[in-house]
């Protein structure tokens, strides 16, 4: 299956979580930037609020789209052992890395939320949402960031995953929605005929219209 782009994969989500719509207490979570835009139309589905939890995935030396880590805007990190030790990812590389990727998420929380820190979810159901997990190390941070609250459910929501990312990251959840996890999994975008790289005007754009009309 391939998805005309990440608003098609919501709205395909969507209708796996219809149960959801109109209960009390839900909030939908998009991860940034990408995984916004899929969230965004499975809030409107669902007619909840939208929010964002912010996590920047710890690149590998050299190859900035494999993750050795990702690091959480409450500052979870959680790193990818095996690549990490499999590969010898040196301590000052991984702090160094840690620290700018911290600088971004505080320009994004400035950006997205004018400086404020994500939303007290204690008792809510949580819709965790991206467009897509290849080695599970920022959905793992997210989703460990998520676990110190008391939340009442957390639901993890995802287009496409790998195999091993759905083995890792299923147990962790209270429920685990995948539409597809094919064999031979390569690159999220893959599973996309457009995957233009959202913006960040372009999430705020999103999180404005939830904020004019579920207010």
């Amino acid at each position: 299956m391939i998805f005309k782009d990440r608003r098609d994969a919501g709205r395909q989500l969507a209708e796996k979580l219809l149960r959801y719509r109109n209960m009390a207490d839900l909030v939908v979570l998009g991860l940034p930037r990408g995984g916004v835009t899929v969230a965004y139309e499975i809030a409107r589905a669902l007619n909840c609020p939208l929010d964002i939890l912010i996590v920047r995935k710890i690149g590998f030396p050299g190859n900035p789209e494999l993750a050795a880590g990702a690091v959480s805007e409450t500052g979870t990190v959680v790193l990818n052992e095996e690549i990490v030790a499999g590969y010898g990812v040196k301590r000052t590389y991984l702090d160094q890395e840690t620290a700018r990727q911290k600088e971004e998420i505080a320009r994004r929380i400035k950006l997205y939320r004018g400086g404020k820190g994500i939303q007290h979810l204690a008792g809510k159901t949580v819709i965790l949402v991206d467009d897509g997990v290849a080695t599970g190390a920022t959905a793992k941070a997210a989703i460990s960031t998520l676990k110190r609250d008391q939340l009442a459910r957390l639901v993890v929501a995802m287009p496409v995953a790998s195999q091993e990312a759905e083995r890792q990251i299923a147990p962790t959840a209270d429920e685990w929605i995948c539409l597809q996890t094919p064999p031979g999994f390569m690159a999220v975008g893959n599973y996309y005929y457009d995957f233009t790289q959202v913006e960040d005007e372009d999430v705020v754009t999103m999180l404005d219209w939830f904020g004019r009309h579920l207010a």
